[in-house]
């Protein structure tokens, strides 16, 4: 499931508990629903929207495939940093992944 209104966005950034990392910046908090619910922003930073989409799926994919199965029920946002945009796909993987076991 994802997070879509900006006020369940907003309330898990500022209420929740942080995790940086060298390309993303994490926050979560537990939610009510039984079952993980996923944010991602991935900021402009002067790129091309080709730019943006693809590391967004990057990082949805990630999420997806090794990252939903062991989040409990948490409200979790993934925001890219600049230097995501230049990372290899396997260096955004093992970020994310290591920082969902931290999480739990």
């Amino acid at each position: 499931m994802r997070l879509a209104r900006g006020s369940e966005l907003s309330a898990c950034w500022d209420e929740g508990q942080r995790l940086r990392t060298a390309h993303l910046d994490l926050a979560w908090r537990p939610n009510q629903t039984g079952h993980p619910r996923t944010g991602i922003i991935v900021p402009r930073f002067q790129s091309t929207a080709v730019a943006r989409n693809r590391l967004r799926r990057r990082l949805r994919e990630i999420l997806r495939r090794e990252a939903l199965a062991h989040l409990p029920a948490v409200d979790v946002i993934v925001r890219a940093k600049r230097a995501a945009y230049a990372a290899p796909f396997a260096v955004l993987r093992a970020e994310l992944t290591g920082s969902v076991t931290r999480i739990t």
